[in-house]
């Protein structure tokens, strides 16, 4: 928000510099994140002087150019060159001195030692539009007085710079929302340092009604989301071009001035923080004003021409016969003050924040006035502003305040009460206020001590401090004032015995594993949480019903919640596919998010609502590449197996893991990861090629997907267990297997342990072959059995029976046959 530094003085009276006031707005919680001079003349009139003209003759080579000796305040008067027609000796004129840079809108020019027509000129005699002051381009500028030569232009006509600062205001402290506002916290900063601020603004006590008659009705349909409403009717004003102290306030903060009605509505909101409309009274059809909610699906035309569909949540300020405002946000475009507008009607109103926030983000608008109903407008400052508005539509543009003030508020909004001990205080500050200080900036503050003993005291918080409503809060705003920088740090810590959480440890196993992957050449990657819902449309695995929708997403592409990882890590890969990087290894963890349209119920919002943390890998392109040691080789989704299973491994649960071959419309091949239980812990194969074509991927990509919450669980009930390295050395048989192609190792494996629980340590494949030489519908696996008995070494007898009784399982199971 931007603060004007002579503006924010029409409140408070200070004579800090703006570096020093912005300084003191940061220590009060109102950062300042910049100063920026503005001038209200291009160049602020810097070098030019007032000159006197001492001689005026004709020039020798030209009919219209006059040579002049000008004295400028120094020792020798300056030759000049004059084309004005109106200059003569005795005048006291501006000049702009050599070096001098003129502006005419974006172009600028340097008064530069010359030779005109063979007579050398050392300045410059300047007119109205030439200096910015004015539009007249007649002649020079004659003075009507005598003027001290030499004297800068600026101190002649008053020229002041103002300061722009750039004041970051947070959600909760709307009531900083405004030059007053700030000009409040500067006072109360003030006060606390000595220094009378003397905080005030207009009065608006000659206020009166005009004429008894001539006023308008006003209805309010829906006291909940229209908490006060107030307005007056002016007639016989004028519009017109606004006079130039309320143009350079609005330009000097970024405005730009329309016309003097609207300026003043626009002064007032940045002044006051209270937001005001101005309805052309002629456009009100009836002569009333109703104030309710929209009929589903009703069509409106705002300001900017764009046309709106409306739905029975939107609040509007409606004639007898149709909207002509969105309550709150925008205008319509057949209500606003023209031209030829003569008489008006001023609202200033309170509306519900839930309403206007929910509206604005339905209808994508986003106006001064919504950004502060959407944080709370103070309802018993409607009044006052409306009256200023009135007064100043008098004086700006005449007219009558006519009929009396309409004030509908039902339901006046009450003073916060709060209870606030000095136990407390200390507590949270870490350090003793006496209570005088307390009390004095409580008042400063415009909080009123209701009553008060020794231990506590009963405050009364105004109205526009929506954010003070705790003794917390107040103690926040004891502390703004008072000075962060005014606690002194102890010498003592003070601290406390600590234990992990389990977000903790979920949290040390993430870096873990992370370091694990980074040291296996993936890259860690973060896609944003929200994406595409057309990339969901017709899935099964996860259907587009069960998306979590954003009511008012920015673009199409971003309107949804993911549910799974997969889409985010394929854009990334498509990316840098496309900038010839295929090669690619990612992992990512973070949020999924899902909702369960059979679970939700009206009366519980966040019912049906859940989110997963999840942890993903992706895999493409070569292996190994461009090695002089090792031909080309492509990854594979084996090589992705590996991967996800030494994390199963590193977790400590590779042993509680059973792995099921699956394929579905996400993969073309996969292993499905559950626990002994049958929990889901993820999946991992090679995304399908109608998947991989959305994206424009060609290459082949290995995709796991991992549900991290199920696998801390997991890895929480482990106990790390250690035992002496086994002195009896291990034995290992090959077995060359027959078997259906339907069959995968998994069942081979399974059955084998099955078979021997205690000395069967180990099984791996090491060999697969289909082809030649085999019958139809057959395959061959190569497996590695190991055996190991930790207490004693094995004999030939004991191993041909574990291996025989595991060939006869695998040939009566599987109808496994050796080869």
């Amino acid at each position: 928000m931007n603060i004007s530094y002579n503006w924010l003085k029409d409140y408070v009276n200070f004579d800090l510099t703006p570096e020093e006031l912005s300084a003191a707005l940061t220590s009060i919680g109102l950062e300042t994140g910049g100063i920026e001079e503005v001038q209200t003349i291009k160049g602020g009139l810097n070098g030019l002087v007032i000159g006197k003209v001492l001689t005026c003759v004709d020039h020798p080579n030209s009919d219209h150019l006059h040579i002049t000796t000008v004295d400028l305040g120094e020792a020798e008067p300056a030759q000049i060159v004059c084309g004005a027609a109106n200059v003569a000796a005795g005048q006291y004129v501006v000049v702009a001195t050599l070096g001098t840079v003129l502006y005419s809108g974006d172009e600028s020019f340097t008064i530069k030692k010359s030779k005109i027509r063979g007579v050398e000129s050392f300045g410059m005699i300047c007119a109205e539009d030439e200096i910015g002051i004015g539009t007249s381009h007649e002649g020079i500028i004659v003075l009507p007085e005598p003027v001290k030569p030499g004297t800068p232009a600026k101190e002649y006509y008053n020229i002041k710079s103002d300061y722009i600062l750039e004041v970051d205001i947070t959600p909760n402290r709307i009531d900083a929302a405004s030059h007053y506002g700030v000009a409040r916290d500067l006072a109360a900063y003030l006060a606390h340092r000595g220094h009378d601020g003397g905080l005030h603004r207009p009065s608006v006590a000659d206020f009166a009604i005009d004429r008894p008659d001539g006023g308008i009705a006003v209805e309010v349909e829906n006291h909940e989301a229209c908490i006060r409403y107030s307005g007056v009717t002016v007639r016989n004003v004028k519009v017109a071009e606004s006079p130039d102290w309320l143009k350079q306030r609005l330009s000097a903060i970024g405005l730009r001035p329309i016309n003097n009605v609207v300026d003043i509505t626009n002064y007032l909101l940045h002044s006051t923080g209270q937001p005001l409309h101005c309805f052309d009274l002629n456009r009100i059809t009836g002569g009333k004003i109703i104030v309710k909610p929209a009929k589903e699906g009703d069509k409106f035309v705002t300001l900017d021409e764009v046309e709106r569909t409306l739905t029975a949540n939107d609040l509007m300020i409606c004639n007898t016969e149709e909207p002509m405002c969105i309550a709150g946000v925008f205008g319509g475009l057949k209500s606003g003050v023209t031209d030829a507008t003569t008489d008006i009607f001023l609202e200033s109103a309170c509306f519900n924040p839930t309403w206007v926030r929910k509206t604005a983000r339905r209808q994508g608008l986003n106006t001064d006035s919504s950004f502060r109903f959407e944080r709370g407008v103070d309802p018993n400052d409607t009044l006052y502003t409306l009256k200023r508005a009135a007064l100043l539509v008098k004086e700006l543009a005449g007219g009558e305040i006519c009929g009396d003030i309409v004030d509908i508020y039902p339901s006046p909004v009450a003073p916060f009460s709060v209870t606030l001990t000095y136990e407390k205080i200390d507590t949270l500050i870490g350090k003793h206020i006496p209570a005088d200080t307390v009390k004095n900036i409580l008042r400063s503050l415009e909080i009123e001590i209701v009553s008060e003993n020794e231990r506590e005291l009963s405050l009364r918080v105004p109205t526009y401090r929506v954010d003070v409503q705790r003794d917390v809060d107040v103690i926040e705003d004891l502390l703004r004032i008072y000075g962060y920088n005014h606690v002194e740090i102890s010498d003592r810590v003070h601290s406390s015995l600590s234990y992990k959480t389990p977000t903790d440890e979920a949290h040390q196993f993430l870096n873990l594993i992370s370091e694990q992957l980074t040291g296996c050449g993936f890259n860690e990657i973060m896609n944003n949480s929200l994406t595409c819902g057309a990339y969901y449309d017709d899935l099964q695995c996860w259907p587009r019903a069960h998306c979590v929708t954003l009511l008012n997403p920015l673009s199409n592409d971003l309107n949804v919640m993911r549910q799974t990882l997969l889409f985010g890590g394929l854009e990334s890969i498509s990316h840098n596919i496309n900038r010839r990087r295929a090669n690619l290894r990612f992992y990512e963890n973070g949020n999924c998010y899902y909702f369960n349209p059979e679970a939700h119920t009206d009366e519980k919002i966040l019912s049906g609502y859940s989110e997963e943390h999840h942890f993903a890998l992706w895999l493409t392109g070569n292996r190994v590449e461009g090695s002089w040691a090792h031909p080309d080789e492509k990854s594979s989704v084996y090589e992705m197996k590996a991967y996800v299973e030494n994390i199963f491994t590193r977790l400590g649960i590779a042993g509680d893991v059973v792995a099921v071959q699956t394929s579905d419309e996400i993969y073309s091949a996969a292993l499905t990861y559950s626990n002994r239980g049958g929990k889901l812990l993820g999946k991992m194969g090679l995304v399908s090629h109608k998947i991989l074509k959305r994206f424009d991927i060609d290459a082949d990509v290995a995709f796991a997907e991992l549900n991290w919450g199920a696998l801390m669980k997991m890895a929480a009930k482990h106990t790390v267990l250690f035992s002496d390295l086994p002195k009896f050395q291990a034995v290992k048989r090959d077995l060359a297997l027959l078997v259906d192609k339907s069959v995968a190792f998994a069942d081979i494996e399974k059955v084998a342990r099955e078979s021997e629980r205690k000395l069967l340590k180990e099984v791996y494949l090491f060999d697969v072959y289909e082809g030649k030489n085999l019958p139809e519908g057959k395959k061959s696996y190569a497996v590695t059995f190991m055996l190991q008995d930790e207490n004693k070494t094995l004999n030939d007898k004991q191993i041909d029976a574990i291996m025989h009784k595991i060939i006869s399982n695998l040939q009566q199971k599987l109808e496994a046959q050796l080869r």
